[in-house]
């Protein structure tokens, strides 16, 4: 079980001062600006979950994991992850948890993906038949066995980040963070990694928390959501009820001679404003439909509007 209970996060830094006039007072009367990433928040995962992180750059999404992974203190608040509190990095906990980054790379680019295998088997103390079985079952779930004796620096984007997968799943973690996993890869490579996202999910029913922003990344994996705005969470809920949060509302999408438009309208009001359009404009075609999930997830981080 993953538990967060008033977790706060500020970061301290240096203003520099421009030019050299600047840099020599900074260098004697220094003056520093802080900024809350997290602003106590709480959060609990149970064991098979799987839960989508979603908020705008900055918003504090890869504080929340970093902290989670035990990479970065907390300012303040109580973490527990298995029971363990990870900032304090016991081999117990790093044995049973794995950070997945998009953008960061934990193989060797010049040595093929096998050789980083064997060495990460070591790492985490992998029984050899255990070792053997992971190998087959992953590499065969995620199509990349033929490519494993290739130099990774050879290899493709999607292709390495199909052995990241690899090497980060090697041991069987309890806990995975996935940051951005899908960054960068193409429509057919980010396809496949979800695939096997959720066939691993089912496999082997880890906690997982999944940043993207994607939102098929989070509609195909993430049953539950916890939208983050400014430090704090503004939802935490089921994502088939998240198009209920701002209330009862229709997206009207009207064809004219000139011009295409789309508007928000709440229901009640929908008889009416059809009826005024169709009065000031030459309609071609009107269409009403709910919003989309990506428009409410937008409003949500827009508005900050709070809810659980």
């Amino acid at each position: 079980m993953i538990k967060v209970s008033s977790l706060s996060k500020t970061f301290t830094s240096s203003i520099k001062e421009p030019g050299i006039k600047g840099s020599l007072i900074s260098l004697f009367h220094r003056q520093k600006q802080s900024k809350e990433a997290l602003k106590s928040v709480d959060l609990e995962i149970q064991q098979g979950e799987i839960i989508g992180l979603i908020g705008a750059n900055g918003a504090g999404k890869t504080t929340l994991v970093k902290i989670l992974a035990g990479i970065v203190h907390p300012t303040s608040g109580d973490v527990k992850v298995l029971g363990f509190t990870p900032w304090k990095r016991p081999n117990e906990y790093r044995k049973q948890m794995s950070l997945i980054m998009g953008q960061k790379n934990q193989v060797w680019w010049d040595l093929p993906a096998l050789d980083s295998f064997l060495l990460l088997k070591e790492i985490y103390q992998i029984p050899v038949a255990q070792y053997k079985r992971n190998v087959e079952f992953l590499a065969e779930t995620l199509m990349i066995k033929d490519q494993l004796k290739t130099q990774v620096r050879k290899l493709s984007l999607g292709e390495r980040m199909k052995i990241e997968l690899m090497a980060a799943l090697l041991h069987n973690p309890k806990v995975i963070f996935l940051d951005e996993p899908t960054i960068g890869l193409d429509l057919s490579a980010q396809k496949a990694v979800r695939h096997f996202l959720r066939e691993y999910q089912k496999e082997f029913r880890p906690m997982t928390i999944l940043t993207s922003h994607y939102m098929e990344d989070i509609k195909e994996l993430c049953p539950r959501v916890v939208i983050i705005k400014e430090g704090q969470f503004v939802y935490d809920g089921a994502l088939s009820k998240i198009q209920g949060v701002l209330g009862d509302e229709k997206v009207v999408s009207v064809t004219t001679q000139s011009e295409t438009f789309r508007i928000h309208v709440p229901r009640q009001d929908l008889a009416n404003k059809t009826h005024q359009i169709f009065q000031e404009h030459d309609v071609i075609d009107l269409n009403i439909q709910d919003p989309s999930i990506e428009e409410v997830i937008e409003s949500i981080m827009r508005t900050g509007v709070h809810t659980t």
